[in-house]
């Protein structure tokens, strides 16, 4: 992904999410009739007999941890956990049996050295050696992004603009550049080399572009401490230790800086304020949350006015304004918090602009509960009632806004395809009648037909008329494409470069893509005048990327994306990767990886299953796979397996499954229901005891997840949960596909207590044929988002991928 200057690593997801982007820069969203219990019938291709093919294993036996009788009740159940023990991950055995599973696991992967060398050649020649974002414009300076070859992580800079051409400006202009030609503003290897660990949360620069406030975790921990640097002499300011910051606003006196303080639990919860003065040393408290369930947020409104306090849960939300230029003069809420009611404000010239989804007025209809715009005037703020702008229209779900001096850009989902439009501001708006997108004459962004995400940039510039975004899919690198709103225009800035690509990579004429739009119903826009100019690339020609729609069990039809190479592959007789997520409402990322080009050319096949749960064309497809509704999710991805083995896709007994974080309770709960559906899977930082977490409120997010995954206080919730929990339903005396999984000891959103303690149970359970295969690698020294390096990702890709090849006998030759 391309790097963003607002924030490197985005902390705006606490959930069991290893997303690095939200959309919703306004929100913090907490990035998950009872289902019949999973019983041994559930799989009627169950079988007791070993179907492993043999497989090299290391002569000594898979480590085996002590156990220790435990004994949990209630609502009538009881059951036995002997791996609670692993809990206290300050137990010497539990950090000695984390050892020994380290030494197991690489003496497992011995005989695939040469394999993961050959990869990560692959993959690193592929990669420039150098990389950077374009400039980005805000105030009078350019700022820029770039990884230095050879270097892992990111360099933030910045220089000065240059004027326009005029002898006295380039003169100017060239004095300027020789004294202040680059600004290095942050450099994350300086981080690395002296912690050796670096993790950015957020990056703010004040408004006087004189400091820069950011978050930095140096352990892995996510115990982000906050650091103040003076641009104007490249020193960090001395202050007090300031740790489990998560979020940063500045003031427009640029000394005063207001941040959110996480809780023992990592919920923030506070919004303290500091002042950039000598002898400062007591911050002053601006609010406090006491609801356990809801979390703060803070971010200033475009145009710099106003600082909106954010208490969102997963579901609701209550939005407090401070004046921008008097942050400590108090706080004025917009609307009392109502539970399912969710609501995003920006600001333009005296009017509040709300995205919201509270229920409408009684005679106004409209076709969906999703989210729609309103507004109100800054002195009308607390206001029962908001003048509604405009409404989607049928099939159409509206999922982010931005705002400019003469725009508003709306992000869209129309028909299960994202979109963005832009519109002219001010907007006259007719309270007469109920108005929709159409009314307002948008002009709806050209973007590729099979562009599968939509990133925006940072576009800090509240003058601005330019909206920067970076488009991707799975066949399109990450192209930066700048669209002029007031021309209605656009320019490819930059497009990934990738290395040694095929030379039948085809580019794409922007006039083409544009016929797309009339698809959806959406004329092209006859100010369009420069889009038979602008080309970019994509590999459409050489990896085939096609969409289906696959019937679930109860006949809905889930969304499945699926990538190969037509010349590499062989109808049921290739081998397979299907990727899945299901949880907090997060659309699964399918943008451009280069990486995968390596199983692509040796006929793989790679999937994307997007399973209720997750993010979908509004709202319901989340809410009907979450709770109570958990195992829709489930279904559907075992669906979305089955349906590539049946149309021909991969050959049976050749499908795998990978899942990160919340993702592994959808692989895992797959695996229980239908072990001969998959050979392999790689759970990476896996969420796999929900029922003992969920039932442990001293662990972070255990409460916040009550409204994603349900309360098993309550006995129905606790029935549903018990039913699909994958550590608690390892099926006994039975054969289990070969599993990698990876999990980080400072991992704060996951434990790793779950990742041992479900490889130990499955070894336990697993017959001796299959039980050698399941192997566990934990970093000792990392957090949940692991090491995250430019290189480094590299080998890690290429030792799962190796795992896939060894586990499943494939021949990559």
């Amino acid at each position: 992904m391309v790097l963003g200057l607002r924030n490197y690593i985005d902390m705006h997801l606490l959930s069991r999410s290893v997303s690095n982007t939200s959309l919703r820069a306004h929100s913090f969203w907490l990035s998950f009739a009872l289902i019949p219990s999973i019983s041994a019938s559930s799989s009627s291709s169950f079988s007791s007999k070993c179907r492993a093919e043999p497989i090299s294993v290391p002569s000594q036996p898979p480590p085996v941890p002590k156990r220790v009788p435990f004994t949990l009740s209630l609502h009538g159940h009881s059951w036995q956990d002997p791996y609670h023990w692993m809990r206290n991950t300050n137990d010497p055995d539990f950090l000695n049996y984390l050892n020994q599973e380290n030494s197991y696991a690489q003496a497992f992967m011995a005989d695939t050295g040469s394999l993961q060398r050959t990869l990560v050649a692959e993959m690193k020649n592929r990669m420039p050696s150098k990389v950077s974002t374009p400039v980005e414009c805000f105030g009078p300076w350019l700022y820029y992004e770039y990884i230095p070859e050879g270097k892992e992580y990111p360099v933030l800079c910045r220089r000065l603009q240059t004027n326009k051409p005029g002898w006295a400006e380039k003169i100017l202009s060239y004095v300027k550049a020789e004294f202040r030609r680059e600004e290095i503003l942050l450099d994350w290897n300086e981080v690395a080399e002296k912690h050796g660990y670096v993790h950015v949360g957020q990056c703010r620069i004040s408004p006087d572009h004189n400091f820069l406030a950011y978050t930095l975790d140096a352990t892995g921990s996510e115990q982000f401490m906050l650091q103040i640097k003076d641009l104007r002499n490249g020193c960090i300011i001395p202050m007090e230790p300031v740790n489990g910051v998560v979020s940063l606003a500045w003031a427009q006196d640029c000394k005063t800086l207001l941040y959110t303080i996480a809780d023992e639990n990592q919920r923030p919860y506070r919004v303290l304020c500091t002042k950039l003065e000598p002898g400062n040393t007591d911050d002053t408290l601006v609010f406090m949350e006491n609801d356990p369930s809801y979390c703060v947020d803070l971010t200033s409104t475009k145009d710099g006015k106003f600082i909106t306090v954010n208490s969102n849960s997963r579901s609701s939300s209550e939005v407090y304004v401070v004046d921008a230029t008097e942050p400590l003069n108090g706080l004025q809420r917009v609307h009392e918090r109502v539970s399912g009611v969710q609501y995003f404000l920006e600001h333009h010239f005296g009017f509040f602009y709300i995205l919201t989804n509270a229920p409408m007025k009684e005679n106004i209809k409209c076709s969906h509960e999703g989210l729609y715009l309103a507004r109100c005037r800054v002195g009308d703020i607390q206001s029962t009632t908001w003048q509604n702008i405009f409404y989607p229209g049928e099939d159409t779900c509206i999922q982010d806004m931005d705002i400019f001096n003469g725009h508003l850009v709306l992000f869209l989902n129309k028909d299960g395809f994202p979109m963005i439009c832009s519109i002219d501001l001010p907007i006259n708006v007719d309270c007469k009648h109920q108005m929709l997108i159409e009314d307002l004459n948008p002009w709806f962004f050209p973007i590729p037909s099979n562009s599968c995400s939509i990133e925006p940039g940072s576009n800090l510039d509240f003058m601005s008329s330019v909206y920067r975004v970076v488009l991707s899919s799975p066949v399109i690198p990450d192209v930066i494409v700048d669209y002029d709103m007031a021309r209605r225009t656009f320019s490819i800035v930059q497009q990934e470069e990738v290395l040694g690509a095929p030379s039948n990579a085809r580019s794409c004429s922007s006039g083409y893509e544009l016929d797309t739009l009339q698809q959806h119903g959406i004329e092209k826009d006859a100010k369009d005048k420069n889009v038979e100019l602008e080309r970019w690339k994509d590999f459409s020609s050489t990896y085939c990327c096609e969409r289906k729609e696959v019937i679930s069990h109860d006949g809905i039809r889930v969304p499945l994306t699926i990538l190969y190479s037509p010349k590499a592959w062989k109808s049921s007789q290739s081998p397979g990767i299907l990727h899945g997520y299901g949880a907090y409402g997060e659309v699964l990322d399918k943008s451009w990886r280069v990486d995968r080009l390596s199983l692509l050319d040796r006929g793989w096949v790679i999937a994307f299953a997007d399973v209720r749960g997750g993010g979908g064309d509004d709202p319901s497809w989340h809410k009907t796979g979450n709770g109570l509704l958990k195992q829709n999710s489930i279904h559907d991805f075992v669906s979305c397996g089955k349906y590539l083995i049946d149309e021909g896709y991969v050959q049976r007994d050749q499908l795998s499954a990978i899942g990160v974080s919340a993702g592994c309770l959808l692989i895992g709960a797959a695996l229980n229901m239908y072990p001969n559906l998959f050979h392999a899977a790689i759970l990476k930082v896996p969420f796999l005891d929900i029922l003992n977490s969920l039932l442990d409120p001293s662990l972070p997010l255990t409460m916040l997840d009550y409204e994603e995954f349900g309360n098993p206080g309550i006995k129905s919730e606790f029935e549903c949960i018990s039913s699909y929990c994958p550590y608690k339903n390892i099926r006994p005396r039975g054969c289990h596909p070969s599993v990698l999984v990876t999990a980080s000891f400072n991992d704060s959103r996951v434990g790793v207590w779950e990742a041992a303690k479900w490889v130990a149970k499955v070894r336990d359970s697993a017959c001796s044929s299959c039980s050698p295969s399941v192997i566990l690698t934990t970093n000792m020294s990392g957090g949940h988002f692991g090491e995250g390096g430019r290189y480094i990702q590299c080998e890690e890709l290429a030792y799962d991928y190796a795992f896939l090849v060894k586990a499943m006998g494939v021949d990559m030759n």
